[in-house]
């Protein structure tokens, strides 16, 4: 039975990262035409595990930003009809040769044996990925907001952090004002 005809199920309540919390050496790098690749050879391999259960496979994060420094790490945008019928896709995933690394109300990440390439996987229709999407373009095509990222990114990355999350974190309110340019710009 597809996750389309079948009763919705609770979703997890608690965040489990696997392996526990990771301390990793941050970089920023200059942009490199390679993470296109890189991603496209990914987006092939989840199409080729998911078939048609990959509603929306999306190159996201600074990789996918020409011009854009950042943590050699390509985010890949995932949407599937139901994120809690892991039996849809999770297998499938791990069968393809990604790790499971978060399981989360709403989203689970799995990545590469490398952690070079993390792939955030939600339920169609979630506001974050529709966020990932609109700060990716406004990246794309306001070079003002470009280069106040990546000049935020550059300060933060020379602090010292428990684990990658808590340098994202630093990140959101920059994050969330790019994001409101981003809105009223095309409500204007």
């Amino acid at each position: 039975m597809t996750s389309a005809h079948r009763p919705r199920r609770p979703d997890v309540t608690t965040v489990e990262l696997v392996g526990g919390v990771e301390r990793r050496t941050l970089e920023l790098v200059d942009h490199d035409p390679r993470w296109a690749a890189a991603y496209e050879e990914h987006r092939r391999r989840i199409r080729t595990a998911l078939g048609p259960t990959a509603l929306q496979v999306e190159h996201i994060g600074s990789t996918s930003v020409p011009g854009l420094a950042a943590k050699p790490i390509v985010d890949i945008l995932l949407t599937v009809a139901d994120i809690t019928a892991e039996e849809d896709y999770l297998d499938q995933l791990l069968e393809a040769g990604y790790l499971l690394r978060t399981r989360e109300p709403g989203h689970r990440l799995v990545r590469t044996p490398a952690r070079d390439v993390h792939v955030h996987v939600l339920e169609v229709g979630d506001e974050a990925a529709a966020d990932y999407l609109l700060l990716r373009d406004q990246l794309r095509s306001s070079t003002t907001d470009r280069e106040l990222y990546e000049r935020v990114k550059r300060e933060l990355i020379t602090r010292d952090w428990a684990d990658m999350n808590a340098y994202a974190d630093a990140k959101t309110d920059v994050i969330v004002a790019i994001k409101e340019r981003a809105r009223a710009a095309r409500s204007a």
